[in-house]
């Protein structure tokens, strides 16, 4: 298999990061390495979600707040 060579130096900050989505992208979850810590976070954080169950603010309330319209 052919590799394309990329020279990021001469690409815009939008293909730079265009690129990076692309790479990131490509990783399966089992690719991503996750810290010790951030495994307990995760932990915490679904924990939290099974017992309190979802929070959050309804978009239709954030617009209202701010002012705006669903419409």
């Amino acid at each position: 298999m052919s590799k394309a060579a990329v020279d990021i130096d001469q690409l815009t900050p939008e293909e730079r990061l265009d690129l990076i989505e692309r790479l990131w992208d490509s990783l399966s979850d089992d690719e991503v390495p996750v810290t010790d810590a951030q495994r307990q976070e995760l932990e915490h954080r679904l924990d939290a979600l099974d017992r309190d169950g979802p929070v959050g603010v309804p978009w239709e309330q954030v617009l209202h707040e701010m002012g705006g319209s669903t419409q």
